[in-house]
């Protein structure tokens, strides 16, 4: 922290044109060691390299030319208008780093959580310390062997370790904190910044619902929703978390959800190099102990030895049971069923505010739901997809979260915008000083 708060103090991260160069050599390096995080993340997670690509690798890459092209725009000073009572001076907006950041990722998407945050921040003009999740230790070492590799210690740096090195970086006073993790503690990250009045950029989690109306396309639906909570195993922050149907199509959707999971996965999921698998025994033994919670309408099985969990349909579920109450994070699917569309949205409103929310039906019943309710993110007709728009805001909402990156926004995150006024010095107005003779035509005029 010392090292880089002289560092930051030297201007040397206000240039454009060097952050630009930054950017372009942590493309560079993303390049170097693509493969070996790759390898990392097929070690940690048995994740494949097409869904490493498309997850984790193609959407940093994204961000960085996104910066590469737009930083420019981006950092330049704004004219903004004065009012009539404001003349003759002139209003600015001037876009300036914060400063020191932190910048901590969880260990489901543990390149992208991590190094997206950081474009922003080389874009920015920030410096940053990364802490990667002790829970992939494989990815996290190659992480820290690429950003050693990339930028200088005073700029960048990783630090690795557990609670106990959470908790010192937690008490350190930052500039910003950009923390990915669990709303539980992001409460302490939160109080330990506390004193500082740090700002914060919190993306959690919750319980993303995905509605089935009676209309939908059953098949493009099931299809769909299959994929998004596959997708890392359910392990994804805006993994759909519970299933709501319709009743009438409640047994139809079940049989297609079935057929399109065998589209997906022909040989099934336990021996698939498709198919990631859970980060670690805990984790197993939560997601497991929630087939207890219910009736296993399809899947159910699991392997402890390699942590392997199929994708199942839960029904005959409480909404008072464990697996109704906690975030899944894992290929566990509860079902429940609805007559009325506002016993979803009383369902929905009555529990904290979700990550996402996902809909499938007609687009004005959709419309309609997502004005009665509140999330992160939604979409209609789809699952995940909001996250690979990079001119949408991602971010959540009450408990699932604070704040927004992505393209521009993740420079904003970084930045603080600050107001200028520039006064001539050729002309003095008194109407502003004591004793306010001309406060009449004033008042009007404002």
């Amino acid at each position: 922290m010392s090292a880089q708060r002289k560092f930051f103090a030297s201007g040397k991260t206000r240039d454009v044109k060097w952050r630009k160069q930054q950017l372009r050599a942590f493309g560079e390096g993303l390049r170097k060691w693509e493969k070996p995080l790759c390898d990392a993340l097929r070690t940690d997670l048995h994740k494949c390299y097409e869904e490493a690509y498309m997850t984790e690798i193609g959407l940093v890459y994204a961000e960085i030319a996104d910066a590469v092209r737009h930083v420019d725009r981006w950092a330049r000073r704004r004219r903004r208008p004065t009012p009539l009572t404001g003349l003759p001076s002139s209003g600015f907006i001037v876009r300036e780093p914060l400063g020191c950041s932190l910048i901590v990722s969880p260990w489901n998407y543990p390149v992208q959580l991590l190094l997206n945050p950081l474009v922003g921040a080389v874009a920015a003009g920030c410096t940053a310390i990364l802490k990667p999740s002790p829970y992939v230790p494989t990815v996290s070492k190659v992480l820290g062997d690429f950003i050693e590799d990339t930028f200088p210690e005073e700029y960048v740096a990783v630090v690795q370790g557990n609670r106990e090195v959470n908790a010192k970086l937690f008490a350190t006073r930052f500039d910003l904190v950009f923390f990915t993790g669990s709303p539980e503690l992001a409460r302490k990250v939160a109080a330990a910044q506390a004193p500082y009045l740090t700002p914060m950029v919190l993306e959690l989690g919750g319980k993303s619902p995905c509605i089935v109306d009676r209309d939908a396309d059953l098949t493009v639906a099931a299809r769909r929703i299959a994929w998004g909570k596959c997708l890392n195993s359910g392990q994804t922050c805006i993994a759909p978390d519970y299933l709501f149907l319709h009743e009438d199509i409640k047994d139809a959707f079940v049989e297609a959800f079935k057929k399109e999971l065998h589209i997906l996965y022909p040989d099934g999921t336990e021996h698939s190099d498709k198919y990631v698998h859970i980060v670690r025994d805990a984790a197993f033994e939560r997601i497991t102990s929630y087939l207890n919670d219910g009736r296993v309408l399809c899947g159910g099985r699991f392997d402890a030895a390699s942590r392997w969990v199929e994708p199942t349909l839960l029904g005959g579920v409480s909404p008072d049971s464990p697996v109704m109450q906690e975030e899944i994070f894992g290929p566990i699917f509860p079902v429940m069923t609805f007559r009325e569309r506002s016993e979803v949205a009383d369902f929905v409103t009555s529990r904290e505010k979700p990550l996402a929310f996902y809909y499938f039906g007609k687009s004005k019943a959709a419309w309609d739901l997502i004005a009665r309710t509140s999330s992160g993110g939604a979409c209609i007709n789809d699952t995940i997809m909001h996250i690979a728009n990079p001119n949408l805001p991602f971010g959540g909402v009450g408990n699932s979260g604070m704040g927004s990156y992505h393209s521009e926004r993740s420079f904003l995150a970084f930045t603080h915008e600050r107001a200028v006024v520039k006064t001539p010095t050729w002309i003095d107005l008194k109407f502003r000083y004591m004793p306010y003779s001309l406060f009449g035509l004033i008042k009007k005029m404002m």
